[in-house]
């Protein structure tokens, strides 16, 4: 299993970065990577630095248990590993699907002297934030597949900076820069799932 799921993340991380890196690069002459010069201490550094950890140790826990760290007592099942792999391979798709639904406007973090078109189709009408939603159904399914203390911590990274990221940077952005289409958009569209996390908005 755990060769299983190096090789899933692995395949993830190559997809969803680099492959959709140069896609948008050849549609648009800019492969889409924000936040280069960040202020150090800032908030939106804080969520790259907590989310590239969380990658890094999303490949860990993997190698780790190859390596011969055991799994956490009382979850290492098979029935959780099986669902873990499905749930990780949808994960996967989601991810793809999610980042073709924002087109042109696709980003990794956020320029503020940056406007894109506010997407709200595809996946974007089912949650504002399907991407990162896709990506921590991808995390969870790895951690059941390997259920060691590595991919859990990798789990618990991913979640913190990408609520981190979401709430604290990319809302605050939206709402200055598109202001009440947002806010409509956000008053009848969950944060990550159909529903909830939707923002109070009266006209």
């Amino acid at each position: 299993m755990p060769v299983t799921a190096l090789v899933i993340y692995l395949a993830w991380a190559l997809l969803a970065f680099g492959l959709r890196s140069w896609v948008q690069w050849r549609r648009t002459g800019d492969a889409g990577f924000r936040g280069a010069a960040l202020a150090r201490g800032s908030v939106q550094w804080w969520a790259k630095l907590l989310f590239v950890a969380a990658l890094a140790a999303g490949a860990a826990g993997p190698t780790a248990a190859l390596a011969g760290l055991p799994p956490l007592p009382g979850i290492d099942q098979r029935p959780l590993q099986a669902a873990g792999t499905v749930l990780a391979l949808l994960g996967v798709a989601a991810t793809l699907a999610a980042q073709t639904s924002m087109g042109a406007s696709w980003r990794i973090g956020v320029a503020e002297s940056e406007t894109t078109d506010l997407v709200t189709t595809g996946a974007f009408a089912l949650a504002r934030n399907p991407i990162f939603t896709a990506m921590i159904a991808t995390a969870a399914g790895l951690a059941a597949m390997v259920p060691n203390l590595i991919s859990l911590a990798a789990l618990v990274l991913a979640v913190v900076a990408i609520e981190l990221q979401v709430r604290a940077v990319e809302e605050p952005y939206l709402r200055r820069v598109h202001g009440a289409a947002y806010l409509r958009y956000a008053a009848r569209v969950g944060r990550f799932l159909p529903g909830i996390g939707r923002m109070p908005h009266t006209s």
